[in-house]
């Protein structure tokens, strides 16, 4: 029971935290993948406010190769998302009384070997809901290393695609402006 109340006062202070020194948060992009792998760990800590995760990875894919970002955002967007699991696994989650968390609990709770693949499609697709699967994964006790496994799988693959975006974006913007 300690434990639980701990995990949840300690991911509620990363949420405070995060938002108190977003500024600082920022400033971490000068440091290349590392930056990047620490700015989407903050973007994905936050349970239920999003912060803008992807837009700063479709950036960086711009300036960086898009491989080397997604692995690192996907990597960091991951590990930022236990913030949800550690949430469902201390009891005490924030949606917990929110009929589609019921929901998406009571089925995953059903299909235990479906569920692996729910958190994989919610953290490919950009959607606010895998905070929901992230709290309903640690609620039931699904073993961490599957969760951070589906996760990141989903994860690198979302940010694959954004930081495309940025390459081929600042591609195509830079030819539309370049002299012929």
């Amino acid at each position: 029971m300690i434990f639980r109340l701990l995990a949840l006062v300690g991911v509620i202070g990363l949420i405070v935290v995060l938002f108190l020194f977003k500024d600082q948060v920022r400033k971490l992009q000068q440091y290349g993948y590392i930056g990047i792998f620490l700015i989407s760990i903050a973007a994905n800590a936050t349970i239920i406010i999003p912060l803008p995760g992807v837009a700063f990875t479709t950036a960086m894919g711009a300036i960086f190769n898009p491989v080397g970002v997604a692995f690192a955002a996907g990597l960091g967007a991951a590990i930022g998302e236990l913030s949800g699991y550690i949430a469902g696994f201390s009891g005490q989650a924030v949606m917990e009384r929110a009929a589609l968390y019921q929901r998406l609990t009571d089925w995953m709770r059903q299909h235990q070997r479906l569920a692996y693949l729910v958190i994989f499609v919610l953290a490919f697709i950009p959607n606010p809901l895998f905070d929901l699967a992230g709290m309903a994964s640690g609620a039931l006790k699904l073993p961490l290393w599957k969760f951070l496994l589906a996760c990141t799988a989903g994860k690198i693959l979302k940010m694959l695609m954004f930081a495309y975006a940025g390459y081929f974006g600042i591609n195509w913007l830079t030819s539309l402006f370049t002299p012929k």
